[in-house]
């Protein structure tokens, strides 16, 4: 059984009108073995951002009383490099040797778009299109993401620019996709 508790963020110049303890809003979520699903992966990914972006904490207990526990999840394999980047795409997870790297959703699926394609060099309008799903924004968002991708996976040369036309996955890019985790 997991549960996550996010404490309430106090406004900065508002106090409190008697003192207290800070609210806790503790979600518990009955797993069953085997891989996430979609949604319960999106919502798993939504409360790591949320509690990144200094708004809660992201705590996982395991209740002893509780019934049948699910499976381990596998972990990466210890002999992996450490700037070997792998994207399981079951679980919307992406791990940098052994550490969990948070990405938001666009940028997920920006290196998931790119892992799928290698060698294959997109423009701004096209990742606008595909990643994203509409063309009418402006076409540096995509240089932000980007770089705010690298920043996240830095040590890996992941993305590479192709100036005058946009971006492709690195021919020496360290990365995998396991779709079956």
């Amino acid at each position: 059984m997991s549960v996550v508790a996010i404490p309430t963020r106090r406004h900065p110049g508002v106090r409190p009108a008697r003192p207290r303890t800070s609210p806790t809003l503790t979600i518990t979520l009955d797993l069953v073995p085997g891989p996430l699903s979609p949604r319960l992966a999106r919502l798993v990914q939504l409360l790591g951002e949320l509690a990144e972006s200094g708004e809660g904490q992201l705590r996982t207990v395991q209740d002893a009383t509780s019934g049948p526990r699910p499976a381990p999840r596998p972990a990466a394999e210890p002999s992996a490099a450490p700037d070997h980047v792998r994207i399981l795409a079951g679980s919307r997870m992406v791990r940098q040797g052994n550490r969990v790297i948070a990405l938001t959703r666009i940028e997920y699926e920006l290196l998931l778009f790119l892992a799928e394609r290698p060698r294959r060099v997109f423009t701004r309008l096209q990742l606008l299109s595909s990643v994203w799903g509409y063309e009418h924004a402006v076409a540096r968002t995509v240089d932000v993401h980007v770089r705010r991708l690298r920043a996240k996976l830095a040590g890996s040369a992941v993305v590479t620019t192709v100036y005058g036309v946009g971006y492709r996955l690195a021919d020496e890019a360290p990365i995998s996709v396991d779709h079956s985790s």
